[in-house]
């Protein structure tokens, strides 16, 4: 009984120890806690202030309606068309997967459908939307606002689908649009809005930045799970500008249902007097809005591992050797340098000897003496052999650049190729070899390494007309007035050379003996000058059953020839002569011609000349 007392001393001491500890423990805690209000609070109120702030407020990013894309007449293009879709938002639903199981029960998605939702939603922020499905009709969108409350994270809004409203026609020129791939550190905002759309080819990706337009944002004030209390401001996004184009829709429809006839093949077509393209078409051509609402993985392989190539612009990046187009330039370049006269004749048995090479003539029985407008005719290129001999390739690569080939023209199309004008330079920083005098007679005639394109070849035929740089232009300018009068720079020639290597254009076509008669107009149709050629695939003068390994056949030249208006460049791929490509060229001017006469019927009795198509684009603008 003597140590009871003491037990319970005992006791309470140790009980006074605990509750002195367990004191410490809480005071020390709510000193914590005190410590991190302060800090929170006060000392650092300047900073926390706002991330809560944005914890409240919900900041969304608005679309801008995309430019429209229009011809020269104001025919739509490419426009916009509004429709219902339904997003995803990540952090706002607990189980993704799940909501959209359940949205899967009014907007039929499948399991593979669902998973690339959800493998997109992973790679971006999970506060930004995510598109699940677009295209919704009316009662779609009301189940889902219906069922909203078991939905979390789930909204519907608007959206804009790119609409495309000529098909193949012009499906390379006004191209298309897709999904951003990757982000780059300098990149506009509104490429990364979730979904955005934006130009993959064509006018679509040469001329984005006009077109997409300046995103929009809508500040609200959400609650804790998300949903909007109030919108507190609206920054209204604006649309892109409206892009129009030099081409004449409609004419360029009728020029590629006349081009199916011939395969593959591709047409340039220029105003002389203000650089404008009326005409630029490639055929085969696809179905841009096919690919702009989705193509599917399988059909895009098809589509570009097709041997036709669809997807290529022919007009801007399919490089060809020039062949005998290429002598007008040769000549020229002849003239200039002085190396020949226009009464001197050069002898041509069907070959041209030079450094043990043999170069033979297109007519294999020779065309006996010729003078420089004989052999352009003719398409003589023996004589251009000795021209090139006499010249040299640098005066041949200066006259080449001077007369447009050799660089990018810049009009708007970022798939256009610079070509090839070969030289020593060239060579030597390309291939690591030096310049052998074979090839600069190959150059001369057209072949070798030289390669050009089709919108090249009609700048040459317009420069030569007009003795002037013109310059082509796709884009059309906000003032059609700036059209009127554009004072293209003159070419380093003599206007007594132009007019010699003119007429022998003009004889190529309309003299009995020319190579290209087939491009003659009739129906009373002014006279046109121009050069038909081949451009070599396979062996020289292949005829083989191989389509494939034909050569290709070309034309360059302008109309009419007293007073040129309109130049014009043709190649059609493996239809070895190049009167094939003449008669394209013909049948291509006739409808230019027919729709300027249709427009001066249409203008009254007053008989007053009709502009050209790209002025007659200003007055309807």
């Amino acid at each position: 009984m003597a140590d009871k007392p003491d037990d319970d001393l005992r006791r309470k001491n140790q009980f006074t120890r605990r509750s002195v500890l367990l004191g410490c423990g809480q005071a020390a805690g709510f000193g914590l806690i005190g410590w991190r209000l302060y800090d929170l609070q006060v000392a650092n109120a300047r900073r926390y202030a706002p991330m809560a702030e944005e914890n409240r407020l919900n900041v969304q990013v608005l679309t801008p309606k995309r430019g429209r894309i229009l011809d020269a007449f104001g025919r739509v293009l490419a426009d916009n068309e509004e429709l219902f879709r339904v997003t995803i938002t990540p952090a706002l639903a607990k189980d993704v997967g799940a909501v959209l199981q359940r949205v899967g029960q009014i907007v039929p998605l499948t399991d593979d459908r669902i998973a690339r939702i959800i493998a997109r939603a992973r790679k971006q922020n999970r506060n930004l939307p995510t598109t699940v499905a677009s295209d919704l009709s009316f009662d779609q969108v009301a189940k889902i606002n219906l069922y909203a409350p078991s939905l979390p994270g789930i909204k519907t809004d608007f959206a804009w689908r790119r609409r495309y409203r000529d098909g193949a026609a012009l499906s390379h020129v006004v191209g298309f649009v897709g999904s951003v791939e990757r982000f780059g550190i300098d990149d506009d905002a509104v490429i990364r809005i979730p979904d955005i759309r934006i130009g993959k080819s064509g006018a679509e990706l040469g001329f984005d930045a006009d077109l997409r337009g300046t995103a929009g944002t809508q500040k609200s004030e959400v609650d804790a799970r998300g949903r909007v209390v109030r919108n507190i401001e609206t920054v209204d996004p604006v649309a892109g500008s409206d892009l129009h184009l030099t081409l004449d829709s409609e004419l360029q429809r009728r020029v590629v249902d006349r081009m199916q006839r011939d395969g593959l093949a591709s047409v340039v077509v220029l105003d002389i007097a203000t650089g404008a393209i009326p005409i630029m078409a490639s055929v085969p051509g696809f179905d841009p809005a096919q690919i702009a609402g989705g193509i599917s993985e399988a059909d895009w392989t098809k589509l570009s591992a097709s041997d036709d190539k669809p997807l290529l612009n022919r007009a801007v990046a399919g490089l060809y050797t020039p062949g005998s187009t290429f002598l007008i330039v040769t000549a020229l370049a002849a003239l200039e340098a002085g190396v020949v006269s226009l009464d001197e004749h050069v002898s041509c048995s069907g070959r041209y000897e030079y450094g043990g090479q043999i170069f033979r003539c297109s007519n294999p029985n020779g065309h006996g003496k010729i003078t420089l407008q004989e052999a352009i005719s003719a398409s003589c290129e023996v004589f251009f052999c000795e021209m090139s001999a006499r010249l040299g390739i640098k005066r041949i690569a200066r006259a080449a650049r001077a007369m447009g080939l050799g660089a990018t023209n810049n009009i708007g199309l970022p798939d256009e190729k610079p070509g090839i004008v070969p030289d020593r330079d060239w060579k030597r920083g390309n291939l690591n070899a030096g310049w052998l005098g074979g090839e600069t007679l190959l150059t001369g005639i057209g072949r070798g390494y030289l390669q050009v394109t089709p919108l090249q070849l009609a700048v040459v035929a317009a420069r030569m007309a007009s003795g002037r740089t013109v310059v082509p232009v796709l884009r059309r300018p906000d003032n059609p007035a700036t059209t009127q009068a554009v004072a293209f720079a003159d070419l380093p020639f003599r206007s007594a050379d132009f007019d010699a290597v003119r007429r022998g254009m003009s004889a190529a076509v309309n003299d009995a003996k020319g190579s290209a008669t087939a491009a003659r107009l009739g129906g009373g149709k002014g006279p046109v000058a121009g050069k038909s050629g081949v451009s070599e695939v396979g062996a020289r003068g292949t005829d083989s059953a191989d389509r494939s390994r034909r050569n290709h056949a070309l034309f360059v030249g302008y109309e009419p020839e007293n007073a040129p208006r309109y130049a014009l460049a043709a190649v059609i791929e493996h239809a070895s002569d190049g009167a094939v490509a003449a008669v394209l060229a013909r049948d291509v001017l006739a409808l230019v011609i027919d729709r300027d006469d249709h427009d001066r019927s249409k203008s009254g009795a007053d008989g007053s000349e009709v502009p050209p198509l790209s002025k007659r684009a200003e007055e309807a603008g």
